[in-house]
């Protein structure tokens, strides 16, 4: 879809309230997510070393190749489904957790590249919902960008602002790159998950649970990175501007209404 279609006549009290909507949005990404995460594993941090030092060393590589994986099939899905809610993102993801860790670890790795096209698929839904068409290259980048967002459970120290940069010139290899880039960091996130599911008896819970709550969590990011994306359009304000003015309101005091 093309960026002109998103041009809006915004007024400046407009654009404003809109970018005060995408910090609040951002602030209560993960709220849901960690008290879900809090009542199967909240230590999960702790539970990575109950992992296999095999698995804690393959996993930047297998969280690339399921991230490569997942740009094939989710744009294959697409093709056949199309766009769907974000619901029933939700609804398979956590169904996949659920499977995955009733098997133990063997099933949670083998159920990881399905999570992460899943994960993927609903971001790019979420870019489709903003008025952007998930085929083109540099809204891929965008959706892998997303990824770079810090996982639910981790602290907010401002490093999960990375995925709003500026994008790049998009070709392939770019993309490449970018995948290689977030992989470390996706695969600490997608490891506290497999951490998680390997607890006796609480595995398929825990499955569930977190892949419930890293879908919600990479839902609501999309929305803020693809909101900001379509403002700094419909507004026609520089994009580095308006990253610039939320960075600023999200790291001071809340906006009160009225």
């Amino acid at each position: 879809m093309s960026d002109v279609v998103l041009i809006e006549d915004l007024t400046f009290e407009e654009a404003e309230a809109r970018l005060i909507a995408l910090v609040a949005r951002h602030r209560k990404a993960g709220g849901l997510a960690i008290d879900v995460l809090n009542l199967v594993g909240g230590q999960a941090e702790s539970l990575l070393k109950r992992l296999p030092q095999g698995v804690r060393d393959n996993l930047d590589g297998a969280t690339e190749k399921a991230l490569q994986l997942a740009m094939q099939a989710a744009h294959r899905s697409r093709d056949v489904a199309g766009s769907q809610p974000g619901w029933l993102n939700t609804t398979l993801a956590t169904a996949m957790g659920a499977a995955g860790g009733f098997g133990g670890l063997p099933s949670a790795m083998a159920e990881l590249p399905v999570t992460t096209t899943i994960l993927l698929r609903a971001i790019q839904d979420v870019a489709e919902h903003h008025g952007f068409d998930p085929a083109e290259e540099n809204v891929q980048f965008d959706c892998i960008q997303v990824f770079a967002a810090a996982g639910p459970m981790a602290k907010d120290d401002g490093s999960d602002l990375a995925f709003l940069s500026t994008r790049l010139t998009v070709t392939g290899p770019v993309i490449k790159a970018l995948i290689a880039r977030v992989a470390p960091r996706l695969a600490t996130v997608l490891g506290q998950k497999l951490a998680a599911q390997t607890v006796p008896i609480l595995g398929a819970a825990a499955g569930a649970a977190t892949n419930y709550a890293y879908t919600s969590y990479y839902q609501e990011m999309a929305h803020v990175h693809f909101g900001l994306r379509k403002l700094a359009i419909a507004a026609d304000r520089p994009h580095d501007t308006l990253i610039e003015e939320f960075r600023k309101r999200l790291s001071g005091p809340p906006t009160r209404k009225g």
